[in-house]
């Protein structure tokens, strides 16, 4: 008995559950295949924008350096984000540095927020196949004996011979499940443990770009404050 055999013998119903299956497990790979390649690649565009805006790059630069790119990625839309919100409060003459943090760190949660959507997409569909794929299988086998135990009726006398074909066919598609799940639930959990570092490396990133763009306000609202006071010495 091959387990091609076993697949083209079983009922009707045990087939649709393990093309179902099948077509379960497929997809998963190509979602798998395609998530890994993506957080790979956010990963280290993480760790190049962060080398490239700790050497001493003027920001602006940066900014144009950026935007002059097809594809943005996850920390750059982050940091073009905040560093935009900061230019839209300054050039409406906010000189509260307290105010245009609030607006800079405001802009800047909504872009992670945005970017932890993407990354977190087709994960739940990991996790249900992960989840759901047992029982599914599960049915298969159940329905499968009952068709089997139903098949014995009409024989007088039942042996292991009679009973271990239907048996042996519900449970491939236990086998079935099992290899849709696992894969599943494995590359789930090690995706969202690496979306969650990298919303983590982007907070980080936020909160250190916010206490320099701190200082600037803070520089600029000094200057602003200095030559107030001048222009009313000199008055």
């Amino acid at each position: 008995m091959s387990i091609i055999s076993l697949i083209a013998n079983a009922s009707i119903v045990v087939q649709l559950v393990m093309l179902m299956l099948l077509a379960a497990s497929v997809l998963s790979w190509i979602v798998i295949v395609q998530r890994s390649r993506l957080l790979s690649a956010s990963r280290d565009q993480l760790l190049d924008f962060e080398e490239r805006f700790w050497s001493g790059v003027d920001l602006n630069a940066l900014y144009r350096e950026c935007q002059q790119h097809p594809t943005h990625s996850a920390v750059e839309n982050v940091f073009m984000a905040g560093l935009k919100e900061f230019s839209k409060m300054r050039q409406q003459n906010t000189n509260d540095p307290d105010a245009v943090m609030a607006g800079v760190q405001r802009a800047m949660r909504i872009s992670i927020t945005r970017e932890s959507e993407a990354l977190d997409t087709h994960l739940p569909f990991l996790a249900t196949v992960g989840s759901t794929s047992p029982y599914i299988g599960l049915f298969g086998t159940v329905w499968g004996i009952m068709h089997s135990f139903q098949g014995l009726a009409a024989v007088k006398q039942a042996t292991i011979a009679t009973v271990a074909p239907g048996i042996s066919e519900a449970l491939v598609a236990t086998a079935m499940g099992l290899l849709a799940a696992i894969p599943a639930v494995i590359f789930y959990n090690r995706f969202a443990t690496r979306v969650d570092q990298m919303v983590t490396g982007m907070h980080t990133f936020a909160d250190e770009f916010s206490s320099l763009l701190y200082r600037q306000a803070h520089k600029i609202h000094q200057a602003s404050q200095s030559e107030k006071a001048a222009k009313v010495d000199a008055q």
